[in-house]
């Protein structure tokens, strides 16, 4: 006795609508957990780019423009990569490196703005003292 032809496309039916559904649940799987790995990088990403964000604002309201603006224009420059690569999904991974850079570049920034301000004071009290000697008749020690 043969097999009925229509038996047996009944039974490849239905595996394979069973292998479908199978591999139906595995891609949904995997785009979850795809989707799920790529948060946290958009938020790291985020997260870097506004710590930088900050880091320039910082440096600018110590001045830093007057004091070291090779640096400034270096950290805004690299902020503004950041930013667009965050923004590109093909360079979101480049983001949070980019926006360390611009931090770093920043806080250096900030740093020499405050040493030099810190200096000039200095300089400035030097010559107050060196002043109110010559006014009161002593030599200046060394």
């Amino acid at each position: 006795m043969a097999a009925h032809p229509l038996n047996a496309t009944a039974l490849l039916m239905k595996n394979s609508f069973a292998q479908f559904r199978r591999s139906l649940c595995v891609l949904i799987g995997v785009f979850a957990l795809v989707m799920c790995m790529a948060i946290p990088a958009a938020a790291q990403s985020v997260a870097e780019v506004e710590a930088a964000q900050q880091a320039v604002m910082r440096a600018e309201q110590a001045y830093a423009d007057q004091y070291a603006p090779e640096l400034m224009n270096s950290a805004r420059q690299i902020l503004v990569q950041a930013q667009a690569a965050a923004l590109n999904r093909r360079e979101r991974k480049k983001a949070p490196a980019l926006a360390i850079r611009a931090h770093a570049d920043a806080d250096l920034a900030h740093a020499r703005s405050e040493e030099a301000v810190a200096l000039a004071q200095l300089q400035q009290r030097q010559t107050e003292i060196a002043e109110l000697q010559r006014a009161l008749g002593l030599e200046a020690t060394p």
